[in-house]
């Protein structure tokens, strides 16, 4: 019988709807063998998904997904096997999320400047305890009838270029590589195709880098990945002895065509790849 998992998923600990005990409930519900939780900038939520691993079939995996800056983008890369109380990396990650926090102030000033009611107060009902980001003032605008739909928002606000886009602080993709290995963990790079670069040289010059670097994956398989993509991404691991991961970015009702598992219905991410990853980690603590 064939098993699968997802290696990217976010709680509530970041931008996801699920607390990470929740998420694993859901997990074993959905069928999948084994889970890693990878939250936006933060490893609070690590401990909860690991204990209740421990009380479920589900075999689970501390992870982290960092944001970094590539040429005026951000970028991710996701962190396996990570000390979520790694002092450096904890401090590191709080810098970039205290950004993220001075960027939603700015953001909403700009929206406001437009001629949008919508304060901080009315995002920080909306997240509760989760940490604060674009999608949570998407959310608003929403609920607030600005825009019919998550999308729109992004598309007429809140996406790069539009009028209610701010930057923030990110770490550069190789200091980003080098916390988690300090923090003993192992660097992955996040959906590729998000990078933009159209060029397979180009992706594989890159990809050299970051090899260079430390970086230990690459995730071929993606929700958003086209079959093309998915095929260039597992030869380029191929070329750089990378190993490759594979997760929907599952958010819950943030992003609600997205199934914990199985994307918008047709990815499925075998769990070979996670037997490769654990052995890695495994062989990394040795």
């Amino acid at each position: 019988m064939d098993k699968w998992v997802d290696l990217h998923t976010h709680s509530s600990f970041s931008d996801g709807s699920l607390t990470p005990s929740a998420l694993v409930a859901a997990a074993q519900e959905a069928g999948l063998a084994a889970l890693a939780l990878t939250d936006h900038d933060t490893c609070g939520g690590v401990e909860e998904l690991l204990a209740a691993g421990e009380a479920s079939p589900i075999e689970t995996a501390a992870g982290v997904e960092v944001s970094v800056e590539f040429h005026g983008r951000t970028v991710h890369v996701l962190g396996y096997g990570i000390d979520p109380t790694h002092e450096r990396l904890c401090a590191a990650l709080l810098r970039i999320v205290d950004g993220r926090n001075d960027r939603n102030v700015r953001i909403i000033r700009k929206l406001q400047m437009l001629g949008i009611r919508i304060d901080l107060e009315d995002v920080e009902a909306l997240a509760g305890e989760q940490v604060i980001g674009r999608p949570h003032i998407a959310q608003v605008l929403v609920q607030k009838g600005v825009v019919g739909s998550f999308e729109e928002a992004f598309a007429r606000y809140l996406g790069r270029g539009q009028p209610g886009y701010c930057e923030r602080f990110r770490l550069e993709p190789e200091a980003a590589i080098a916390l988690i290995a300090e923090a003993g963990g192992l660097a992955v790079l996040a959906h590729p195709s998000y990078m933009n670069i159209t060029s397979p040289d180009a992706l594989a010059a890159t990809l050299d880098r970051l090899k260079q670097a430390g970086l230990a994956g690459i995730e071929a398989y993606y929700t958003d990945h086209t079959e093309e993509q998915t095929r260039l991404y597992l030869e380029m691991a191929e070329q750089f002895d990378l190993l490759v991961t594979g997760g929907t970015d599952f958010h819950g009702s943030i992003k609600p065509g997205v199934a914990l598992g199985w994307g918008r219905g047709s990815l499925r991410v075998p769990y070979v790849l996670f037997e490769r990853l654990r052995d890695a980690m495994q062989h990394r603590e040795r």
